[in-house]
């Protein structure tokens, strides 16, 4: 499945998650939004790109700018998308990571016996 994302897009998908969320680059957090993407109509994924793009410029100012953007519909969001990503405990194939329910110690017995199964998104691991 093509990515829904271009070089471009994809960089400021990996500075937002990180800004946002610090940790998602760590984890390939772009991976799972590209998919959450791929998998959207037509119409939403481009207000999800057309959201990314509006936050190019406040992202890469640094926190500041992005911080003053942060009530926009916009930034909310590319929040959500970035916390999704990251808290789910995605970890992208190919990557040498914890995931997030390590680092903030979600060990609950039930969460530490499931098998992360991503393919309904079309990442296989």
């Amino acid at each position: 499945m093509p990515s829904a994302l271009d070089d471009r897009t994809a960089a400021i998908v990996d500075a937002l998650c990180e800004a946002i969320v610090p940790g998602s680059a760590r984890v390939g957090s772009r991976v799972y939004v590209d998919a959450v993407l791929r998998l959207m109509p037509a119409a939403d994924r481009a207000a999800a790109l057309a959201a990314i793009e509006s936050l190019a410029d406040a992202v890469s100012e640094g926190q500041e700018a992005l911080a003053e953007r942060s009530s926009t519909p916009e930034f909310m969001y590319v929040r959500a998308l970035a916390i999704e990503a990251y808290y789910s405990d995605f970890v992208a194939p190919g990557l040498d990571a914890e995931g997030a329910w390590k680092e903030i110690d979600f060990n609950s017995p039930l969460a530490t016996r499931l098998d992360k199964d991503w393919s309904y998104l079309g990442i296989s691991g």
